[in-house]
């Protein structure tokens, strides 16, 4: 097989995976909520700083309110909106603000 009939089968592949993807536009755009979802969920266990995490959970929880969208169920999504992207992000945002962090073995300012 010579070079240009691999670069014209990958064109090919790239131009069949375009066509699937406008075709379906609706599945990709759930894959790439998903992938959203699942990417900030790790980084809510692995930050360090909890802030981060804070503010990675609230991308979760947009996500998931993005997902009840897509199952048309409009209503659910809205509370989920209210209800977590909003109460209980900033409960969890204050009660990091309010308490104070101390490390083992470091002394007090």
């Amino acid at each position: 097989m010579d070079v240009g009939a691999a670069v014209n089968n990958v064109i090919g592949w790239i131009g069949d995976a375009f066509t699937a993807i406008y075709n379906h536009g609706d599945a990709a755009a759930f894959v790439v909520v998903a992938a959203i979802a699942i990417a900030s969920a790790i980084l809510v266990v692995t930050s360090k700083e909890t802030m981060h995490s804070a503010f990675y959970l609230a991308l979760v929880f947009t996500c998931v309110a993005v997902t009840y969208f897509f199952l048309n169920a409009e209503v659910i999504g809205v509370i989920q909106m209210m209800v977590y992207v909003g109460a209980i992000t900033i409960l969890f945002a204050f009660s990091v603000m309010l308490t104070r962090r101390t490390i083992v073995g470091e002394e007090e300012e």
